[in-house]
């Protein structure tokens, strides 16, 4: 069977149409984990006026040399300060309170000492001290956060200082997720049939694209059955964006799902990519539905959804990526397994602002382990060309947070 280079199987999935353009206005406060569907722009500077940044006395500078100032009263914060100060005056100004008209710098309240209405100046500041200028925080008109950004608790502050009552957000892509075989067990299912197995996919798949911004159709598992699991996709496709399934994709008597895609109605963009593991994925096309038939291995599975649906996803959110790639250096030698592009569950440590990549505690073995996924695991790519890799060499790696 041939397959399709990695690198031709994610232009092509780049090059595929979605609706990106779906979106909907929530309250600020439901917006958190959302994606914004456009650039949030500054109205106004912040501060809108120079504003003092501490406690202490609003003055000219230039008097400092006097030695003894007047003290006018109180300018609290939230105040509409209206006195202009004059030569040998200041005016007690308080955190976040517009600086009075005439005056250019704060001096801090410790750097005083106060009596009967005058202050004496025990210890001087640069000129403009504790003062916010306009525009320090932010300028009108400038773009403040960009659509397709994940919204998170900066951000829902930012947009809280401009007055963001209502946010508009991408509609969140549905993707239906299941698990076929007739040798799994979903859920708090019972057997006494030794041979059937605990089916984590749908579970894994579906914290995977919650994680990454979809609205999640959990359908459980289906055995193998050919007319059940048609029957099955097309309810799923009737609700979803996206149809995800793992297992029933290989060349077994018994992998359906290959079979059943074509009789959906949907075009096959392309069945088989040389990738370690999941080269027997199947991506199709129905409308503006995608169907992916994902290897049913827990770790293939696992590292296929995140490759091929989680760019999907991110297209439909106007994201910008799905993931964070990021080069890092080997800690020790590597020997790939395949001819194929691999994709190596590994650990990454950050020394100095730079990545490193080792192996340690990562079983050898099938790609059923997904327990190489715990503990903020990373997967390491290695190219087709590549055999021996040894320590020191430069590598890409796929962050699997933040998605």
């Amino acid at each position: 069977m041939e397959f399709i280079s990695y690198e031709t199987s994610q232009n092509m999935l780049d090059l595929l149409e979605v609706n990106s353009n779906r979106y909907e206005r929530v309250a600020l406060n439901a917006s958190i984990g959302r994606v914004l569907f456009e650039d949030i722009v500054a109205e106004f500077n912040d501060p809108q006026f120079p504003t003092a940044s501490m406690d202490g006395y609003a003055l000219k500078h230039a008097d400092l040399e006097k030695g003894e100032l007047t003290v006018l009263g109180d300018n609290p914060a939230g105040h509409d300060e209206t006195r202009v100060l004059q030569e040998g005056e200041c005016i007690k100004t308080f955190t976040g309170s517009m600086m009075p008209s005439g005056a250019d710098t704060l001096l801090q309240i410790e750097n005083v000492s106060y009596n009967d209405g005058k202050i004496t100046i025990d210890e001087t500041v640069p000129k403009g001290s504790s003062v916010r200028p306009i525009g320090e925080g932010y300028k009108a008109g400038q773009t403040l956060i960009e659509k397709g950004t994940k919204i998170g608790f900066a951000e829902i502050g930012v947009m809280a200082g401009l007055n963001q009552v209502m946010v508009k957000v991408a509609i969140r892509p549905r993707v239906a997720v299941i698990a076929t075989g007739s040798e799994i067990l979903d859920l708090g299912e019972n057997s006494d049939n030794p041979a059937q197995i605990r089916s984590s996919n749908n579970y894994t798949l579906a914290a995977l694209f919650e994680q990454a911004g979809a609205e999640v159709i959990q359908l459980g598992t289906a055995p193998d059955n050919r007319d059940a699991i048609m029957h099955t996709f097309e309810n799923a496709l009737a609700n979803a964006d996206i149809l995800v399934s793992t297992g029933g994709v290989s060349v077994g008597d018994y992998d359906f799902v290959k079979d059943i895609v074509p009789r959906l109605g949907a075009q096959v963009v392309y069945k088989g990519v040389g990738i370690k593991p999941g080269r027997h994925i199947l991506v199709a096309q129905m409308q503006s539905k995608f169907i992916l038939a994902l290897p049913g291995f827990a770790y293939s599975s696992t590292v296929t959804a995140i490759l091929y649906a989680l760019p999907l996803i991110s297209k439909m959110l106007g994201k910008k990526e799905p993931f964070k790639q990021v080069a890092a250096k080997l800690q020790e030698d590597f020997k790939k397994r395949s001819r194929f592009t691999e994709f190596t569950a590994c650990n990454v440590v950050v020394e100095d602002g730079e990545y490193f990549v080792n192996f340690q505690d990562k079983i050898v073995g099938s790609s059923a382990i997904l327990t190489n996924m715990l503990h903020s695991s990373a997967l390491m790519i290695a190219g087709e060309e590549d055999k021996f890799l040894e320590a020191g060499t430069f590598v890409n790696v796929i962050l699997l947070e933040n998605f």
